[in-house]
C-alpha cells in the first residue's frame, strides 16, 4: 500500500464494513437450510440426498463463476463486482420464497450461490488494495468473523423468525436486505485507480492458467478442499440433522441453540485466527506452520465426531467450529505466494476447486446417509458414521500430501518494498 492512504477509521467504515456485511449475508444463506430443513421436508417432500443437493447447488455455481470473477475483480475492481453479484443474490432469494417444487428451489439456490460468489474473494482483493501485506491475515480473520456472525444469525434467530413468518417470508426479507446492501456498497466503497498498464483479457485469463498449474497451488489445494468440505458442509447443513439423528436432540429449538453456540465459537475462532497468526509470527512461527497445526487438530476432531460418542454434542462441535475457523489462514498464505496483482485470481482459483469439492461432497454425504433405512425420527446414525468417517480419511490423505509435496511459493522480493 502506497501514499495518500485513508485513516484506519475510514478504511473500517468505507472498505471493511460494507464487504463484511455482504459476507455476513452469505453465511446466513449458507447455513439457513440447517434450520429450515424440517419445513422443506414437510412442504416440498425432499429427502436427505435432495437436501444435500439443494444446499450444495449454492457451491456448484459459486465455483463455476470463479475464473470469470477473478478476472473481473482484478480488472474492474471489487466494488463494482460485489454490488452486481448482490443484486443476483437478491433475485435468487426472492425466487426461493416463491418456490413450490424441488426443481424451483434448485434454480433459486443456484442464483443465490452466484450472487455470493465474491463474498470472500472480493474482500481479499480490496484488502490487498488498501491494507499492507503484514495486515492481510489479521484483516481476513476479522472479515471471516463477520461470516461467523452470519452463521450465528442462521441458527436461533432464523428459528425465532419462523415463529413470526413462514420460511418463504423470511427469504423475501433477505432479498430486500441483499438489494439494500448492494446499493450501499456501490455508493460508499472507494476505487483505487492503478497507473499500471491494463493487460488484455487474454493475458488476464493466462494468469489464471499460471496459478492453476503452479506447484504451490497444488500443494495446498487438496487439503484445503477436503477440509472446507468438512467444515462448510457440516456447518451449513449436516450439523442440524446430525444433532437430531446422532445427538438425539429432536427439539428444533434445542438444536438451534447448540448451532448458535457452535457458530459463536466459530466466530471467535475467525476473530482470533488472524490475531494468533500475528502472535505466532512474532514468536518466529510462520503462517504456514500455524495453519498446518490447526489443520491437524481439525482433522482429529472430525474423526472424533465420526467415530466416538461425545460426552455432549456441544463439545466436539464447538472445537470443530473453532479449529475450522483457524484453517482459513491457509488462504492468506496462498495469496502471499503470488504477486499482489494476482490476488483476485488466486482466491478465485482456490475457490474453483474448493467449491466443486463441496458441491460433490455435500451431495455425496446425503447419498451415503440415504443408504440406510430411515428411523422414526430421521436418518440412521450409521450413515453419518460412514459419511463423516470418509471426510476424516480424506483429510489424513490431504495432510500427507501437504507434507510430502515439493511445491514452493513464487518469488516475492517486491513485497518487502510494498510493506
Amino acid at each position: 500500500m502506497t501514499g495518500n492512504a485513508p485513516s484506519q477509521a475510514k478504511l473500517l467504515v468505507r472498505v471493511f464494513l460494507p464487504f463484511a456485511f455482504a459476507y455476513f449475508l452469505s453465511y446466513i444463506f449458507r447455513g439457513v437450510n440447517a434450520v429450515i430443513f424440517p419445513d422443506l421436508e414437510r412442504d416440498i417432500g425432499i429427502t436427505a440426498a435432495d437436501l444435500g443437493l439443494l444446499t450444495s447447488a449454492f457451491f456448484l455455481f459459486f465455483a463455476l463463476v470463479q475464473p470469470l470473477q477473478g478476472v473481473a475483480l482484478d480488472r474492474y475492481g471489487p466494488r463494482r463486482v460485489q454490488a452486481v453479484l448482490l443484486i443476483v443474490a437478491a433475485l435468487g432469494s426472492a425466487l426461493f420464497g416463491f418456490c413450490t417444487s424441488f426443481a424451483e428451489l434448485i434454480v433459486a439456490r443456484i442464483l443465490i450461490g452466484i450472487g455470493f460468489a465474491g463474498g470472500l474473494m472480493a474482500a481479499i482483493k480490496v484488502f490487498t488494495l488498501w491494507y499492507p501485506p503484514r495486515q492481510w491475515g489479521m484483516v481476513t480473520g476479522f472479515h471471516m468473523m463477520a461470516g461467523g456472525a452470519g452463521s450465528m444469525a442462521a441458527t436461533w434467530p432464523v428459528q425465532w423468525s419462523l415463529s413470526l413468518m413462514t420460511w418463504q417470508g423470511l427469504f423475501f426479507w433477505l432479498a430486500g436486505i441483499c438489494l439494500a446492501t448492494a446499493v450501499i456498497l456501490f455508493a460508499v466503497v472507494p476505487d483505487r485507480p492503478s497507473t499500471a498498464r491494463k493487460p488484455s483479457l487474454r493475458e488476464e485469463f493466462g494468469v489464471t492458467g499460471v496459478i492453476l498449474t503452479h506447484g504451490f497451488y497444488w500443494r495446498l489445494q487438496p487439503l484445503m478442499a477436503v477440509q472446507q468440505l468438512a467444515f462448510i458442509g457440516s456447518i451449513s447443513l449436516w450439523i442440524g440433522p446430525w444433532l437430531r439423528d446422532v445427538g438425539g436432540i429432536t427439539d428444533g429449538g434445542q438444536r438451534a441453540d447448540i448451532q448458535l453456540y457452535v457458530t459463536a465459537v466459530m466466530t471467535l475462532g475467525f476473530a482470533l485466527s488472524g490475531v494468533l497468526s500475528v502472535w505466532c509470527r512474532r514468536a518466529g512461527i510462520g503462517d504456514f506452520v500455524f495453519a498446518s497445526v490447526a489443520s491437524v487438530l481439525f482433522a482429529l476432531v472430525s474423526g472424533w465426531i465420526a467415530f466416538l460418542p461425545p460426552i455432549h454434542p456441544l463439545l466436539p462441535w464447538a472445537l470443530f467450529g473453532f479449529l475450522g475457523a483457524c484453517i482459513i489462514q491457509y488462504l492468506p498464505v496462498m495469496v502471499a505466494a503470488f504477486p499482489p496483482s494476482y490476488a483476485g485470481r488466486v482466491t478465485t482459483s482456490s475457490n474453483l476447486l474448493v467449491f466443486f469439492v463441496i458441491f460433490a461432497g455435500q451431495w455425496a454425504m446425503g447419498k451415503v446417509v440415504d443408504l440406510w433405512p430411515r428411523t422414526a425420527t430421521g436418518y440412521a446414525p450409521d450413515g453419518y458414521t460412514w459419511a463423516f468417517g470418509a471426510l476424516f480419511i480424506l483429510q489424513l490423505a490431504g495432510l500427507a500430501w501437504l507434507m510430502l509435496s515439493p511445491g514452493k511459493p513464487m518469488a516475492r522480493e517486491h513485497l518487502a518494498a510494498a510493506d
